[in-house]
């Protein structure tokens, strides 16, 4: 009898608790209020809106997936492992040949180097590969009402989901993605995709999700619209020195002179222009300490994704990606 009565006490807390994470957004009250405030903006019915919004459902994994991601734990040597590995260059090399016209088309257009395009597809989602397999309209639901370190951001992306749809006569509910929310090829988030997305074949529509060309002119315009300077160096390794701590750039815009790191004592060659902008880079590995100078491309880069460490592993593999297709 005893055992029965838990067995009933739990039955019944499992009832009591499911209807937290698993009601109908649109029944919720701050749902509601920020369907009725993107409806009221935007010219549009609330109970379109909240037809739309019923249709997600909380994730209990993308709560899990966004506490920890691989940035928090990792350093550069377990990242570099991760993504500078031989499958993911040929890859790239053999996506690079399939797509060659319209890459280089979108390469000389935007005025962003091939290898950068490619390297950007590839580590995001092996070139269109591994692109997500979260509902995005879940994803920006759920933490955007049950994520507060980020709710503001993700209702603001669940708003440019929602406008994205419009726009483009998407069916929001059949779009998957990363369990942040990003799309496609280079997983754009829905303000990237509204504000850099490109239809490059001129089918009138932007098709980051199946269409290779679009995906491609997509990446190099937010590059172009990033300030990418075509042509000039992303980043140099320094030579093993001593490197006083104090000089280790803290934010990710370059914040030196080259000027004033060799006033500073460091060792850096000739060739780089004195009045150069830099930040200055320390990562870590099992074999020990890396020292990096980054120019403006590498902070364009963590303009992608606000990453050193993503950073340079998208300049590495672009850095072999362009030595292979050289070859």
């Amino acid at each position: 009898m005893f055992r029965s009565f838990t067995i009933s006490c739990w039955f019944l807390s499992i009832l009591l608790t499911a209807p937290l994470v698993q009601a109908n957004y649109a029944d919720r009250a701050e749902v509601k209020a920020f369907a009725q405030r993107f409806a009221a903006e935007h010219k549009q019915d609330v109970d379109s809106v909240l037809a739309i919004l019923s249709q997600g459902k909380y994730q209990q994994g993308i709560i899990d997936a966004i506490s920890k991601p691989a940035e928090r734990v990792l350093n550069w040597g377990d990242y570099r492992r991760i993504f500078i590995e031989q499958k993911r260059l040929d890859n790239g090399v053999a996506f690079g040949r399939e797509h060659q016209q319209t890459l280089m088309q979108v390469a000389q257009q935007f005025q962003v180097e091939p290898a950068i395009i490619l390297a950007i597809l590839g580590v995001e989602t092996r070139y269109g590969k591994v692109a997500g397999s979260y509902r995005v309209l879940d994803a920006l639901l759920t933490l955007g009402f049950d994520y507060p370190p980020r709710a503001s951001f993700f209702r603001g992306q669940l708003e440019q989901l929602l406008l994205l749809g419009q726009e483009q006569s998407i069916d929001v509910s059949s779009l998957v993605g990363s369990y942040a929310g990003a799309m496609g090829f280079g997983q754009f988030i829905p303000s990237s995709y509204r504000a850099y997305a490109v239809d490059f074949d001129g089918d009138k529509k932007a098709d980051i999700w199946q269409n290779p060309d679009d995906a491609m002119a997509s990446v190099a315009n937010y590059f172009k619209q990033h300030k990418w300077r075509y042509g000039e160096p992303v980043a140099i390794q320094l030579q093993s020195q001593a490197i006083p701590a104090e000089l280790i750039s803290k934010g990710l815009k370059p914040n030196h002179s080259v000027a004033s790191l060799r006033q500073a004592g460091l060792k850096i060659p000739k060739q780089i222009d004195a009045a150069a902008k830099v930040s200055l880079i320390k990562l870590s590995a099992a074999e020990g300490d890396e020292y990096w100078l980054g120019f403006e491309n590498f902070y364009a880069i963590t303009r992608y994704n606000h990453s050193r460490l993503y950073a340079m592993a998208v300049f590495q593999l672009s850095e072999l990606i362009r030595f292979s297709r050289a070859m």
